[in-house]
């Protein structure tokens, strides 16, 4: 019942161009006549198993079962958190690949967690180490990239509280962010030699800690200068003035996580204009994933849908025309 669920959904997507789903919530989608013969429809969709996970402990949902829903639903893809894997044993990771490949799906991304932050040139090395250990990971699930962070000071020790502050913290006593950015930089230099036999690009997110900026981030893209190395645009990371920075970032990004806030979000909420966003990225000639990251309350059996036909609407690609530019 499941295969005949997707292979309709699959059916509407190409010939309406954003999928049953979104005919149903009534929001129009361009047609086939609108754009150049043989052209995508838009960037493809895909869904982080965070989105179904969202680190509640009362949760037992599984990678496979995270892959089940999101064909079910009409996702193209599925970014994996690698801290929500159970196992990483051979036979588990290559019978993920063939749940995906069954499914019709592509694992296209995971997200993983490193702290270059400390003055302990040990603790950077253990993280490198870790770092490189994810690379692998990703390789053996063929994964073409993971997300990959500066990490942060740890002076605020809850996660609600550094939310609450808006993700800023003071350094350590003694320490500057100065002295930070070289420790980043020469740690991620060390990973780049895997990424490259491997075939992984990392993608540094916008995120807490050294990447809270655009600024923090493309010094450190721009100081290493790898093809190796690009950016990770997540789009609820800036809290103030979101869409002038993601454009300073959308030159250099090589995936998107496109956060959703439906029941209102567990630690802010945004409202973002994803017409916009979606125009910045194709701007700047984007083509790549645009992963799902659902952060609100409502359940997301009715929230994970409507976000899909949100960024199926907004990332269909532009005929030709149409004007690229800013939503008035």
């Amino acid at each position: 019942m499941a295969s005949f669920h997707r292979r309709t959904l699959l059916a509407s997507a190409l010939v309406g161009g954003a999928g049953a789903l979104v005919h149903e919530t009534g929001q129009g989608a361009a047609t086939e006549t609108e754009r150049p013969t043989g052209a995508r429809p838009g960037n493809p969709i895909a869904v982080s198993t965070y989105s179904y996970w969202r680190f509640r402990r009362d949760s037992k949902l599984k990678i496979e079962e995270c892959i089940d829903l999101a064909a079910e639903t009409g996702f193209d893809a599925v970014e994996i958190l690698e801290i929500q894997m159970h196992r990483r044993d051979n036979p588990y990771l290559q019978s993920l690949k063939r749940r995906a490949f069954q499914a019709g799906m592509s694992l296209c991304g995971m997200s993983t967690h490193q702290d270059f932050v400390s003055p302990d040139p040990e603790k950077r090395k253990a993280n490198i180490q870790r770092t490189i250990a994810s690379i692998e990971l990703a390789y053996r699930l063929g994964i073409p990239t993971i997300r990959v962070n500066t990490g942060r000071w740890g002076t605020t020790k809850s996660f609600d509280l550094l939310m609450k502050n808006r993700g800023i913290e003071p350094p350590l006593e003694g320490y500057t962010d100065e002295d930070a950015f070289p420790w980043v930089i020469d740690s991620l230099e060390k990973c780049l030699p895997t990424a490259e036999r491997c075939g992984v690009v990392l993608g540094l997110e916008n995120h807490w800690g050294l990447g809270r900026t655009p600024e923090g981030v493309l010094r450190i893209v721009d100081a290493i200068d790898s093809p190796w190395l690009r950016v990770t645009m997540d789009t609820g990371n800036f809290l103030e003035n979101p869409y002038s920075k993601l454009e300073k970032l959308a030159p250099k990004t090589a995936f998107v996580q496109a956060k959703t806030y439906y029941g209102g979000g567990t630690w802010y909420t945004l409202d973002l204009d994803y017409d916009r966003i979606a125009a910045i990225l194709h701007g700047v000639g984007y083509r790549g994933y645009v992963s799902l990251e659902f952060e609100g309350r409502e359940d997301a059996r009715t929230a994970i849908p409507k976000s899909l036909a949100l960024l199926r609407k907004a990332f269909r690609f532009p005929a030709a025309d149409e004007t690229i530019g800013e939503s008035p």
